[in-house]
């Protein structure tokens, strides 16, 4: 086989691999939203669909304290985080008060923010009962990465809310986040429903359900 067929053939392989993991798609859609088109598929989560074991982290986990945050604690501690964006932060907060931190040594190594009322995603309604918690972002700081300390934090997170009795947990997950979906499954999540979100210029919004996972 010549040279220059050889690398034609390893070229497909490379772009047949870039579609099949998505990132093809992924490109698209931030090249898009440049132009003021947003194209969003997400997936409506259930969070531990069933009990699951607490993850192991690195280190002694009797070392780590789960307490709420104030949003003046959150505001202060995330001001190392680069690119963070304060306005967007307090909009976040707003619909989710509660914030769950991980303390260790009187230093926070990870957050995560609750909403327990009826929550507005991209302008769409989804209701959550009295049984029922929203968990949306999280962040974990440099220092403890690597760790297995965000997937502790969320269980964490899980065992308080039983306490409240909240029993369900729904989240939602970027269709292209990989990670994401990865950590959650581990963490007994299920997919409910997958959308996809439209945003034509600011002008056209709209939300369509693709699938539902829970239909028999």
């Amino acid at each position: 086989m010549h040279l220059k067929e050889s690398e034609k053939i390893s070229a497909i392989k490379r772009v047949r691999q870039v579609i099949k993991n998505g990132m093809f798609l992924f490109g698209l859609k931030n090249r898009l939203a440049r132009i003021g088109i947003e194209i969003m598929p997400y997936y409506w989560v259930q969070e531990e669909a069933e009990d699951c074991a607490a993850p192991q982290i690195k280190g002694d986990f009797s070392e780590f304290i789960l307490r709420e945050l104030s949003f003046e604690e959150v505001k202060f501690i995330s001001k190392e985080i680069d690119n963070m964006q304060m306005d967007l932060l307090e909009k976040e907060y707003q619909q989710c008060p509660l914030c769950l931190g991980l303390e260790h040594n009187n230093e926070i190594a990870a957050y995560m923010f609750i909403g327990l009322n009826n929550v507005i995603f991209r302008d769409k309604l989804f209701r959550i009962k009295s049984n029922e918690a929203y968990l949306t972002s999280m962040w974990t700081f440099h220092a403890y990465r690597g760790r297995n300390i965000a997937p502790y934090l969320r269980y964490m997170g899980y065992q308080f809310l039983k306490e409240q009795g909240r029993d369900v947990k729904y989240s939602i997950s970027e269709y292209f986040n990989k990670s994401t979906i990865k950590f959650k499954n581990k963490l007994n999540s299920r997919h409910l429903q997958l959308y996809i979100y439209f945003n034509l210029f600011g002008k056209w919004k709209r939300h369509y359900m693709l699938r539902s996972y829970t239909d028999k």
